[in-house]
């Protein structure tokens, strides 16, 4: 993004810095690029947030233009105090383990943060704010793409420890997470930057990119290889296993009797009850082993960024040989599931999709094919 602007603009009217995740690294021209932890914060991202801030200050004229992309909320850190980093980190953990939905997960986020849920605007009051947006949330509502640096945030303390509550993670928290909820709950310290407050006036987002986007261009692919391509008219959401089965169960008609490309997207969550790695997409493939089994569909599921969970995979492959593949190996495909152990498990057969990251994040796609007999 950072790349097209300077390209678009000119290097030489453009200034500033951006922060991605390691392996995204671009040469610029006149834009800093600083690394940052990613899917996990760490500490070059506190530093690179401080510089990032501190450059936003410091431009005396001129509009402010902001990308943001899926890993935002890693990437730009910066926690409120009394909050550490480790414990900011495990209160998200905690939710991610639970199977909560992003939406949630950056509410808690952006009320233990001060750069998240319009933060950044009190950065740089006064000045017109153009934030470009790549979505990687169902339904491309600003305020949670990236945790909504430079979007107000129409969410509170008490919806914070709402879901909390929701979760039963409201009396695990760490002294200074809990404080920190309790007296802003209270009023006590102030709220994240809400619709109408000065800091918010001539700020504008506009999404350039998002998963409708990712999938259209799927299709198009899939037809120029002779493909019939199927599209679903709605997003997966909800626990990765259903959904997986769901989605498979209402395509397996159309992918059995013709030359076509199921083509869906869309982001699920995990409920994580195992010992074992992995991610969402390569738990949604695991999850299909034995519906698939014996078949000529093959399934992909990948997450557009070419990172799925903590792992080096963006996804897996599986198809109708992936069960007795795995039995011949030792491995047990429900066994793995329940161990949440999805890496290990495509990571023995030589089926993950390792990609490499690719500079952006869309959410997720999954293909299903089936080939017939004749081809």
């Amino acid at each position: 993004m950072a790349a097209g602007c300077e390209a678009f603009l000119g290097a030489e009217r453009v200034s500033g810095l951006v922060i991605v995740a390691d392996g995204c690294d671009v040469p610029l021209a006149s834009i800093a690029v600083e690394i940052a932890g990613h899917p996990l914060p760490d500490a070059r991202g506190i530093a690179a947030t401080a510089n990032l801030c501190r450059l936003a200050q410091a431009a005396q004229q001129g509009p402010v233009l902001c990308l943001v992309s899926g890993g935002a909320s890693s990437l730009l850190i910066e926690p409120r105090p009394p909050v550490t980093l480790a414990e900011k980190m495990a209160v998200n953990s905690a939710l991610l383990a639970c199977g909560a939905e992003i939406a949630e997960i950056n509410t808690v986020r952006k009320h233990l943060s001060n750069v998240k849920g319009g933060g950044l605007l009190r950065r740089i009051p006064g000045r017109p704010v153009i934030t470009l947006a790549l979505s990687d949330v169902s339904g491309n509502n600003p305020s949670i793409i990236g945790s909504g640096p430079t979007t107000p945030d129409p969410t509170t303390f008490a919806d914070a420890c709402a879901i909390l509550r929701k979760y039963a993670l409201i009396d695990g928290l760490a002294p200074a997470v809990r404080r920190l909820l309790e007296e802003g709950c209270l009023g006590d310290v102030a709220e994240s930057l809400k619709p109408g407050e000065p800091h918010a006036a001539g700020a504008e987002t506009l999404i350039v990119g998002d998963n409708h986007l990712a999938l259209r261009a799927a299709a198009d692919e899939a037809r120029r290889l002779g493909y019939e391509p199927l599209i679903a008219p709605r997003q997966l959401s909800g626990d990765t296993t259903v959904a997986a089965r769901q989605w498979l169960k209402g395509i397996w008609r159309d992918v059995e009797g013709r030359r076509c490309c199921a083509i869906a997207g869309g982001e699920t969550t995990v409920i994580v009850r195992g010992m074992g790695r992995g991610g969402r997409n390569q738990e949604f493939a695991l999850a299909l082993c034995e519906s698939l089994a014996g078949g000529a569909i093959t399934v992909l599921s990948a997450g557009t960024d070419g990172i799925d969970g903590p792992t080096d995979a963006a996804g897996a492959f599986v198809d109708g040989g992936t069960v007795d593949r795995a039995l011949g190996l030792g491995l047990d495909p429900a066994a793995s599931l329940a161990d949440n152990d999805s890496h290990g498990f495509f990571d023995r057969l030589g089926d993950l999709l390792r990609c490499g990251p690719t500079g952006t994040n869309v959410m997720d796609i999954k293909l299903a094919v089936r080939l017939p007999s004749e081809d």
